[in-house]
């Protein structure tokens, strides 16, 4: 079966080696957002005949197709999710590193007001939020 990122890159009329295909379902099978290490792990548990180079360019040409986005949550690795039709930002757990996706209709109702505010159209944005688990002696904020 063809996944998504496979399907895509078909969709540009890019090649298709084996190796890209691996990646590909790699990619399209994660749930998180791995950095290029995570889908080289991933990808030779299903052939061992990739090397990290092939995943490196493989990431870099599907990044640069717009297929990949590229994000820097601040833990000095580059990490990557397939591009969405659908908007989302992020919220990242300082100390696990897992990323939450959310999206809030009151966020981005405010900052398309900001915008107009200053005399401007808002034609996109990143949004990344981190934080760390409330404990026990934390005080959740008023809504």
């Amino acid at each position: 079966m063809i996944s998504r990122i496979e399907q895509r890159c078909i969709d540009k009329g890019m090649k298709m080696t084996d190796q890209r295909r691996v990646i590909a379902r790699v990619l399209s099978d994660s749930s998180d957002h791995p950095d290029v290490e995570e889908v080289y792990r991933r990808a030779t548990a299903i052939d061992p005949h990739i090397s990290i180079a092939t995943v490196y360019r493989t990431v870099r040409l599907f990044e640069e197709a717009d297929i990949l986005e590229r994000h820097d949550f601040g833990d000095g690795r580059a990490r990557y999710e397939e591009s969405a039709g659908d908007h989302h930002d992020h919220l990242i757990d300082m100390h696990s590193g897992n990323v939450i996706e959310f999206t809030s209709t009151e966020i981005e109702a405010l900052q398309r007001e900001i915008a107009r505010r200053y005399g401007y159209r808002l034609v996109g944005h990143r949004l990344e939020l981190y934080g760390v688990p409330l404990t026990s002696g934390d005080k959740p904020e008023e809504k």
